[in-house]
């Protein structure tokens, strides 16, 4: 058996509980805190580049105040120049420090978005991988019920609103609050109280607006979200089945659906951006407001004496430098809100408990001689009904069983149990094992690896050839991988292919036939040569010439392995050491080929109706042969005969 493994540490456990915005923020920390010396480095950064920012103002007010004394000295017309002088070369210096100041700002602005990347870029890829290998562990109930496209959107939004909240926290949110912090602490200390409270009333006035106003417009973004999921969903639908479009015409049907999920969506994205307009309108208004009552003080004080032209220039440069990222900070909130949106239903998939779990101690699955036991299997997918009544039987070590029945009998359900993409209640009794182990009790990981199974519908990577046939046992070598194919009869086709092994196959495989899909599968399950084998109507999309040459070589690969096979073509199981039949969920007759014919029961009336059906569409065969053959001698007579 072989196996290979391509995981680290398991999905952290989720929590189905409704979580709230700061829940999300506080969830990134634990992926912030691997990276604490460049987080705290970065900080630090953070904070020189806003005490930079701020010396650039007060370096300005003074070169403000040196030219005014220089021209008031030029206005006088003294002789003597010496003080003059002295200005000038100190004007030299202090242009000389605005352009340091303004320098170090960028530098170490650039040097925290240095840092910080790796942080940001790392917290992203390990919640992607998280959320990826979440969905993987979930059930196969969950993954029959979603929707692919809406779901692909979903992460998508989701991943970019965790780049974005990451960004816009700590790039923009954080670096504010510093600014402003220490533009009020100026105020204060070098002005007075006024301008710091003038400011502060300002600043929470914008801020309470901001919230308020986006926490109303927040449904309106989740309306979009939804109908974009919806209209996104029904495209990726339409075109994966884009056969069937084609085969009942219904190309105008299918984009009238579209559209109507378009203008929905349209109708939702303009009373999102009217909201938007009377948000931006109120925040504009706060800030001119708290502006004109900052800037008529600092006036009356210049005027008065109190205050110089620099320190006018100087209040006004502040309050512009507040007003840009205070401005900003609006739009952050709201691209915050949007990106907690956009995350809230990637976390809801994380949310999604996983119905199959392994169990607490769960040990891998030991491996002797594979005997595989049912017993006293009972099973619904839903409590309403039942499909599996009772079921036990066993499949010796190294021997074949067949499971036959007409269709709903719930013969592939037990592949499915087998595989554990449905566990056994365990209240209701009853359990399947393996060589006496329980497969509820070992690692889901360990029971996989050791079961290959070669399904009636063949869904393929859109990758190539080559590609698929690995992916049985992906670290194997070229020459294994030919072996697997030429095993499956499918060599010799691939080599006539222009790009042969590397030949693409296209979406879920659509670009080969259902018998070359199906080889695949088996060069595929051969590759991968597990001790237990399950073969779901293996060559059910095979020609009876292509169906007896790989029933041959499904025999030959069976031999000393233990064989599940699930059949319908009764014809493929005579060889079974034992054939089971089941009928609506219970097992009605068991016992070899030979048995079963003399017993004279269901599995003799399924040969019998087999085999008239096969006597007839021989005769209809030979007909037309016949017929076709007739034309053929008539069409070759000389003209005139």
């Amino acid at each position: 058996m072989r196996r290979y493994s391509a995981s680290s540490e398991p999905p952290p456990p989720v929590s189905n509980q409704p979580r709230n915005d700061w829940q999300t923020i506080l969830s990134l920390l634990p992926y912030l805190s691997a990276y604490k010396a460049r987080v705290t480095f970065a900080l630090t950064c953070l904070i020189g580049a806003k005490v930079a920012n701020l010396g650039v103002p007060v370096v300005m007010k003074h070169i403000v105040d040196n030219l005014a004394g220089v021209r008031h000295l030029a206005a006088l017309g003294r002789a003597d120049q010496a003080p003059g002088v002295v200005l000038v070369s100190g004007m030299g210096l202090l242009v000389i420090a605005y352009a340091v100041v303004r320098l170090s700002t960028s530098l170490f602005t650039e040097l925290r978005e240095i840092l910080f990347s790796k942080v940001t870029e790392s917290a992203v890829r390990r919640l992607a991988l998280q959320v990826f290998r979440h969905l993987h562990a979930l059930s196969l109930r969950f993954h029959l019920e979603r929707q692919t496209g809406g779901m692909s959107r979903d992460i998508e939004r989701g991943t970019r609103g965790i780049t974005q909240l990451i960004s816009y926290s700590l790039y923009s949110i954080l670096p504010t609050l510093v600014e402003v912090g220490l533009v009020l602490t100026f105020f204060v200390v070098r002005y007075e109280a006024y301008y710091a409270i003038v400011t502060l009333i300002a600043l929470v006035l914008y801020i309470g607006f901001t919230v308020k106003v986006t926490e109303w417009r927040t449904h309106f973004r989740r309306t979009m979200n939804e109908l974009d999921s919806r209209a996104n969903s029904r495209a990726i639908d339409s075109l994966l089945n884009y056969e069937t479009v084609k085969y009942f015409n219904n190309e105008e049907w299918e984009a009238r659906r579209y559209d109507e999920n378009l203008q929905r969506y349209r109708a939702a994205a303009i009373k999102s951006q009217h909201s938007l307009s009377a948000l931006n309108f109120g925040q504009q208004a706060i800030i001119g407001t708290g502006l004109v009552f900052i800037l008529w003080r600092a006036t009356q004080g210049v005027m008065a004496g109190r205050l110089t032209l620099g320190d006018l220039v100087l209040i006004n440069t502040f309050m512009l430098q507040l007003y840009i990222p205070l401005n900003f900070l609006g739009v952050v909130y709201r691209e915050l809100k949007q990106s907690l949106t956009d995350m809230d239903r990637m976390f809801s998939l994380l949310g999604q408990t996983r119905e199959v779990p392994d169990a607490e101690g769960a040990t891998p699955l030991a491996v002797r001689g594979a005997e595989v036991r049912f017993e006293h299997v009972n099973f619904s997918y839903e409590a309403s009904r039942q499909i599996l009544h009772d079921v036990s039987f066993t499949i010796p070590a190294g021997t074949t069983t067949a499971v036959v029945g007409h269709s709903g009998s719930g013969k592939s359900t037990l592949a499915r149990l087998l595989f554990r993409f449905y566990d056994l209640d365990r209240a209701a009794g009853g359990a399947i094992r393996i060589d006496g182990q329980d497969i509820r009790d070992v690692t889901q990981d360990s029971l996989r690896a050791s079961i290959g199974i070669v399904p009636q519908d063949t869904v393929l990577f859109n990758d190539s050839i080559y590609y698929n046939i690995a992916y049985g046992w992906p670290s194997a070598t070229r020459d294994e991988v030919i072996a697997a194919a030429r095993a499956a009869h499918i060599h010799e086709f691939i080599e006539s292919l222009p790009k042969g092994y590397d030949t693409p196959v296209g979406e879920r495989g659509l670009k080969l036939s259902g018998g070359e899909k199906q080889r695949v599968a088996i060069a595929r399950t051969l590759l991968k040569n597990p001790p237990v084998l399950l073969f779901d109507e293996a060559t059910s999309a095979l020609d009876s010439r292509s169906e007896r040459a790989i029933q041959h070589e499904l025999d030959q690969i069976a031999r000393d392995r233990t064989t599940l096979i699930i059949a319908h073509r009764l014809s493929t199981v005579v060889h079974a050491q034992q054939i089971i039949v089941m009928d609506h969920g219970r097992i009605v007759e068991c016992g070899t080929y030979d048995e079963l014919l003399r017993a004279g029961g269901l599995f003799e009336q399924m040969w019998a109706l087999q085999q008239r059906a096969a006597h007839g569409e021989a005769a209809i065969e030979a007909a037309q042969a016949a017929e076709a053959s007739g034309v053929a001698a008539v069409g070759s007579l000389p003209v005139g005969k």
